[in-house]
Formats: C-alpha cells, sequence, structure tokens
C-alpha cells in the first residue's frame, strides 16, 4: 500500500508505511545522519538451507565483508563476485546495493563495525569483537558477549560527539535464526515470526536448530534468563555489539534492518525491563513488513511500542529482472536497506529517485 505521510505540514513521501506511531520521524528529519553498519558471520549460516545470504553455505561467510566492499569500493574485494542471493537459477542482487544508492544520493557518512566476522573486509573498520560465532546447535554461540556490548557502548558514547542521529545496519547471514534464538531463550513467541531470505522461509529448521542450541546450553527455565546468556548460548556478535551501542549513545537510533533488529530489542529489555525506547525505531523494507511467512509486528508488540517504517520501492516497475525477484520473496532485507531509502526520503529523494539509482548501480555493478 502507498503511503504518503505529511510531517509538520513540510515533509511529504511515498512508499512509506508507517507501524506505530510516527512522531519520531520528526526528531530526526533535520538531523545530520551516521549510516554505520555491523558486520558478523556465524557457524549457523554453515548450515545447509538455513540462509540465502550466498551462493552456498560456504560462501555466506564472505557475505558481509563483500556487502560493506560493494558500498566503499564498487565490487568486492575478498571474494570474486558480488554477493547474490540464487534461488532456483535466478539470482537476486545484495540489498547492499540499495543502501548503496540511498548513501550516495544523500551523501551520508558510511562506517562500518566489525562485532566479528570471519573475513574482514579490505577497507578501514572499527573492531568491536575479531572472533565470529560459532554454530548455535552447540549452546555455546559467542564466548564473550559481555566484552563484546562493552566495546559497542564505547563505540555508542563516541558517536554521540560526532552526529546527531545514528542508522545501524548490519549484515549477518543466518540472523533471523540467531535472532531467533535469542528471543525464544528470553521468552518470546517468535516461532515462525522470524524473516528470512529465500521465498520459502525454512521455519522447521531455524526451530530445530534453535532447540538443539537450548538443550545443549541447559536452557530451559527462558522468562528469567540473563541476556547475555541467551546471546551467548544461541545468538551472534552482532546483537550484543549492537545493543552495546545504543546503550553508550545519547542520540535518536534507528535500527535499519529486519526481524534481526527485534532481537537486540528484545536484549535491551532483559537488562532493564524499564528500558526507555522512545529514542529508537525499525527501518525496514516493505518486503519483510508484509512477509506472510513472518510477522515483524507480532514480535516487536511484546517488546514495546516501538514503531516500525516499511519502506516499498516499488520494485513491481523495475527495468532490472534480478529486482525484480525481491517481489517474490528472495532477500527482502540486509545491510541497512530499508533505513537508507528513509533516509534518502527524508532528505527529498523520491521512492523513484531511489528505485532508478539502484538500477543504475546494479547495471554498472553486476
Amino acid at each position: 500500500m502507498q503511503i504518503l505521510l505529511i510531517i509538520s505540514g513540510e515533509l511529504m513521501f511515498d512508499g512509506l508505511t508507517v507501524y506505530g506511531n510516527d512522531q519520531y520521524l520528526s526528531q530526526i528529519s533535520n538531523h545530520n545522519t551516521l549510516f554505520l553498519c555491523t558486520i558478523a558471520t556465524t557457524a549457523t549460516s554453515l548450515i545447509p538451507g538455513i540462509t540465502g545470504a550466498g551462493a552456498s553455505p560456504e560462501l555466506t561467510q564472505y557475505t558481509p565483508a563483500a556487502d560493506v566492499e560493494l558500498i566503499v569500493h564498487d565490487k568486492s574485494l575478498c571474494m570474486e563476485e558480488i554477493p547474490q542471493t540464487i534461488v532456483e537459477g535466478e539470482s537476486t542482487p545484495t540489498p547492499a546495493v540499495i543502501t548503496k544508492a540511498g548513501l550516495e544520493l544523500t551523501q551520508t557518512p558510511f562506517m562500518v563495525a566489525d562485532a566479528g566476522s570471519s573475513i574482514k573486509p579490505n577497507l578501514p573498520y572499527i573492531s568491536i569483537n575479531p572472533k565470529a560465532g560459532g554454530d548455535i546447535r552447540t549452546g555455546k554461540a559467542i564466548a564473550n558477549p559481555q566484552k563484546i556490548f562493552d566495546n559497542g557502548r564505547i563505540l555508542g558514547k563516541t558517536l554521540s560527539k560526532i552526529t546527531d542521529h545514528l542508522m545501524i545496519g548490519e549484515s549477518t547471514p543466518a540472523g533471523t535464526t540467531t535472532a531467533l534464538g535469542v528471543l525464544t531463550a528470553l521468552g518470546y513467541d517468535a516461532d515462525f515470526k522470524v524473516s528470512g531470505s529465500i521465498p520459502v522461509n525454512p521455519h522447521n529448521l531455524k526451530k530445530e536448530v534453535v532447540s538443539e542450541g537450548l538443550k545443549a546450553a541447559g536452557i530451559f527455565n527462558k522468562k528469567e534468563l540473563n541476556p547475555f546468556k541467551a546471546v551467548s548460548a544461541v545468538g551472534d556478535p552482532m546483537i550484543p555489539a549492537v545493543a552495546g551501542i545504543i546503550r553508550g549513545s545519547d542520540l535518536p537510533v534507528t535500527l535499519a534492518g529486519g526481524t534481526q533488529m527485534t532481537a537486540i530489542c528484545a536484549f535491551l529489555k532483559a537488562m532493564n525491563n524499564d528500558y526507555d525506547f522512545s529514542n529508537m525505531a525499525i527501518a525496514t523494507t516493505i518486503f519483510v513488513a508484509e512477509d506472510e511467512t513472518s510477522d515483524i509486528n507480532h514480535i516487536i508488540k511484546q517488546i514495546d511500542d516501538i514503531p516500525i517504517f516499511a519502506m516499498d520501492p516499488f520494485f513491481q516497475l523495475s527495468h532490472h529482472e534480478g529486482l525484480k525477484n525481491y517481489l517474490n520473496g528472495s532477500v527482502k532485507e540486509g545491510v541497512g536497506a530499508g533505513g537508507a531509502m528513509l533516509m534518502a526520503a527524508l532528505n527529498g529523494f523520491t521512492i523513484e529517485d531511489i528505485r532508478v539509482k539502484t538500477e543504475e548501480l546494479c547495471w554498472k555493478l553486476f
């Protein structure tokens, strides 16, 4: 559904669907933004069939580094090909190309934080944690979540001194599975609710993997669990890293991503049941928000009154066949794509501007 949004009678743009209160947009509309992409990998993404964030399970380890290299260098340096999702022979470009379009249109500063990736990007980045996550089926996903959180908090405090608004994206293959793990461990109803990067969401496989990890970790009384124990057992490094950045910041923070971002909110809520989310929102794509195989709104409503802003690039009008595959349920979100589109719209660009720029980049880069 196309929404025309008017803020204080001044800003209006199409392609946006608002879930919850839209007042947050007026908080950030005139702010200088810094876009931070947090990357991480886990051995969980090596499980066959659990994610489409790479042409093969092994290549998922390269996807985060290649995504941010694409944004900075116009090509991936850590691997020969730019990441794409391949389903039944059809390729869908990485959402990093949408993010790149938004960043180039707005000339927004872009930074990368390594929360724990196995392949390091060939560009300057901030190291929060050098070690990738394990396979959550072992119940030992992360060894040092408190340290990751503390380092994230230092970064959040520092970034608060150089910008007015933080937009945080992520690239973490199998991140919806680790999000399901943390949400489940913390007592939330998330089964069959997290999104996925392929048209047929492997919910049963995700649930089996999470159940195996919780059992291995000895987690049974789920509603009383310490969030650090939850993420240590069945999470990924991105979750405590971004949670730490938020806790260290005193700025409005927009989480640019899909259902993975709900796990960060759940983590913060578990740390402080009275946590104030009034300075936070989630920006995603319409492909996540209207995904019939998941329900981001059901998850977030269990946590708090956190608004969700979903951007629709109207790829049905695209002249690039790969982008049209987003309409079939491939990819949906990642690398902060929804947030980058929202950021461009807040800076006066139309959804057509964003789509055309994305197409231009696809023709140039792929």
